[in-house]
């Protein structure tokens, strides 16, 4: 059999394994090293000492994949990003930053909501995941709402469409997890994520607005903050704006040399929080309680990552990703048609996985694809199809593809923010939340196609430090 046709038998298997419950790192890894083993086995009839010896290969090269990958210092920022996130909480950095935005956006209609969804951008740009974001802002921002006469369907569905902010602006944790698959610059992306993510919180706030205008009992606004009062708002929110700015200095200083790498800009800024935190008056149980947290969730994801490592590489073995690469050059359809559909089926994908396995287990083929569809990863931006060298491709591609992972984390039946907000308030279900997020589903339309027809918004940022 050719090792392409057992990639494809070995992949949809895993797919299964997928839909039936496994989780995604036990369904790659076991899919990934079983294919290895079929590979060097090469067959059907049963020769002990064949077999055996594929075991034995299989079995080393599926234990060194991981710990070669795993052991990058710039898979060091994931739980340094999500430690951020869990120590501003517990600083009460969200509800200053909350406060702020109150006092400075709730006079427009809709305005807590509009306030939410800029509170949620800020605490995105110290938390860097989008679970936790949601989860925070339903504690905060909902009885908020609620207690001014929102609609409780749309107050939920606002805290869990900007909870996916978290997902592109930096510190972004799935970033950097794309950062490793593709092998791209980690500050780049970064970077490159900053403006979409804005623009992304813009297109929301717009969209609330335009809500509540036709609709006037939906979000009502708030008044009565005095320009003192609003003033007074900001030094409590200020040690979020530090980080942003060191994390973004360390990545890229516009008036020199960086200051250092994304790492060092990290723990910089995780060290701010926690002086902020101890400052506020966090003690040890409040501090255990944000490490373990921070463990928990730096574990799923490190092992969802070890697990499809053994899967990737065994593409590598099968040459599934050339043969899929050399398949969408060879389409007689428009380059940007065929990044469409490629888009869109990342949306359908969405609605059954969760974001970071749905990225993990798609990267390793579609990204050979788009690049060799481009032109390859060398090629200058005069001679490629989308207008823009391989690297300045490489990023742009990737904020796309996180932007449809936003956008899968509030789509039905799997949408993991929708869950959680649900699960933090009991005076809600998903339904509710689900409903509350159907406005969203157009913003997040509006911004992708915008951030495809306009490229510039995504590179701009990333070209000034190139």
């Amino acid at each position: 059999m050719e090792p392409i046709e057992i990639g494809i038998y070995v992949s949809a298997g895993m797919l299964l394994m997928v839909v039936l419950g496994m989780r995604v790192a036990f369904a790659a890894g076991l899919a990934g090293y079983i294919g290895l083993v079929w590979l060097r086995w090469n067959g059907f009839d049963y020769d002990p000492e064949r077999f055996w010896k594929a075991v034995e290969i299989s079995t080393k090269i599926a234990g060194l994949t991981p710990h070669s990958k795993v052991s990058s210092q710039v898979l060091s920022l994931i739980p340094v990003f999500i430690m951020i996130g869990y120590l501003a909480y517990h600083a009460q950095l969200t509800t200053a930053l909350f406060e702020a935005c109150k006092r400075w956006f709730a006079w427009v209609p809709g305005g807590l909501a509009v306030s939410t969804v800029f509170a949620t951008a800020g605490f995105a740009a110290v938390s860097g995941a989008s679970v936790a974001t949601a989860a925070v802002f339903a504690r905060i921002a909902i009885p908020e709402m609620l207690k001014v006469g929102y609609n409780k369907q749309f107050a939920a569905g606002v805290v869990a469409a900007g909870g996916t902010l978290a997902s592109l602006i930096p510190p972004s944790a799935i970033l950097v997890i794309y950062a490793i698959i593709v092998e791209q610059d980690v500050g780049m992306l970064l970077l490159a994520g900053f403006v979409p993510g804005v623009f992304s919180a813009v297109v929301y706030a717009g969209l609330i607005i335009g809500i509540a205008v036709i609709w006037k009992n939906v979000g009502p606004p708030v008044t009565g903050f005095t320009w003192k009062e609003r003033f007074a708002s900001l030094p409590p929110a200020l040690p979020i704006v530090a980080v942003v700015v060191i994390i973004i200095f360390f990545v890229y200083n516009p008036f020199g040399d960086a200051w250092g790498t994304p790492t060092e800009g990290g723990a910089v800024g995780a060290f701010i929080v926690f002086l902020m935190a101890l400052y506020r008056g966090m003690r040890w149980a409040k501090l255990k309680e944000a490490l373990l947290e921070t463990a928990k969730l730096t574990v799923m994801i490190f092992s969802i990552i070890w697990g499809v490592l053994i899967y990737v590489r065994f593409l590598g073995f099968a040459e599934l990703p050339d043969a899929f690469a050399a398949w969408i050059t060879s389409l007689e359809m428009a380059p940007i048609v065929i990044l469409i559909c490629i888009l869109l089926a990342y949306a359908v994908l969405g609605m059954f996985m969760d974001a970071i396995g749905m990225l993990l287990l798609t990267l390793p083929v579609v990204y050979p694809a788009i690049m060799a569809l481009n032109g390859g990863e060398t090629v200058a931006a005069a001679d490629s199809a989308f207008g823009m060298s391989g690297p300045m491709c490489a990023i742009w591609f990737g904020i796309l593809v996180v932007k449809m992972a936003e956008f899968c984390l509030i789509t039905p039946p799997i949408g993991l923010n929708c869950f959680v907000v649900a699960g933090v308030r009991d005076d809600l279900t998903v339904q509710d939340v689900f409903k509350g997020v159907t406005p969203f589903f157009i913003a997040d339309a509006v911004t992708i196609a915008l951030l495809v027809a306009f490229p510039a918004i995504v590179l701009w940022l990333p070209s000034l430090a190139s």
